[in-house]
C-alpha cells in the first residue's frame, strides 16, 4: 500500500446493480444525516414502485461509498415546474467514507452526468432542509443557486436548490 494521494483517490458515478446491494446493506448513516435523508435501502425500495427514479451509487476508489436518487418529472413537480429538471434525492456519502472530499467530488461529476444520461435535461433541482446546514454549504461550494424558493416538508422547512445545466 502506497502513501494516500488524492490523484490516486478516484470518485466515479454509476447507475446502482444489484452486485451493489451487499455494500449498502453495511451503509452507515449517522444520527444527524438519518434525521435529513433515506437510507439507500429504503431509496431503492421506493425506486421499484416508480420507474421515473434512478438510483445512483458514488465510487470511491471501486468501493460504493455513497448513493443518490435522480428523480424524473414525478419527483420535480412537487418543488419546481420545469419538465425539463431533474431532482437530486437521498443524497448521503457512508459515515466511514466522510471527510475525504467525496461528496465535493461527486458533485463536481454530477452534471456531466446528468448530461450523458438524461440528455434532454436542462436543470438539476434539490430539496434541503433549512436546519441542514452541512448540505446546504456542499450544495451551494459545487454550484447550486438558492433562488428563494422554499416549501414545506415532513421534517420543516426545505429550500430548494438550482444548478442549470
Amino acid at each position: 500500500m502506497g502513501e494516500p494521494s488524492t490523484s490516486t483517490e478516484t470518485v466515479v458515478l454509476d447507475f446502482f446493480n444489484e452486485k451493489y446491494r451487499s455494500y449498502l446493506e453495511d451503509y452507515y448513516l449517522s444520527e444527524d444525516q438519518v434525521k435529513f435523508t433515506a437510507h439507500p435501502l429504503d431509496a431503492l425500495l421506493a425506486c421499484k414502485k416508480d420507474p421515473t427514479r434512478f438510483p445512483v451509487v458514488i465510487f470511491y476508489n471501486d468501493l460504493p461509498a455513497g448513493f443518490f436518487v435522480l428523480h424524473g418529472w414525478e419527483g420535480v413537480k412537487e418543488y419546481w415546474d420545469n419538465r425539463a429538471a431533474i431532482l437530486l434525492r437521498g443524497y448521503s456519502v457512508n459515515t466511514a467514507f466522510q471527510g475525504r472530499g467525496i461528496a465535493q467530488k461527486s458533485m463536481a461529476l454530477l452534471p456531466e452526468f446528468v448530461k450523458q444520461h438524461f440528455p434532454d435535461r436542462n436543470e438539476i433541482i434539490l430539496s434541503v432542509n433549512h436546519g441542514n446546514a452541512l448540505a446546504q454549504h456542499v450544495y451551494k461550494k459545487s454550484g447550486f443557486v438558492d433562488k428563494g424558493v422554499r416549501t414545506m416538508g415532513s421534517k420543516g422547512e426545505l429550500h430548494i436548490y438550482h444548478m442549470l445545466l
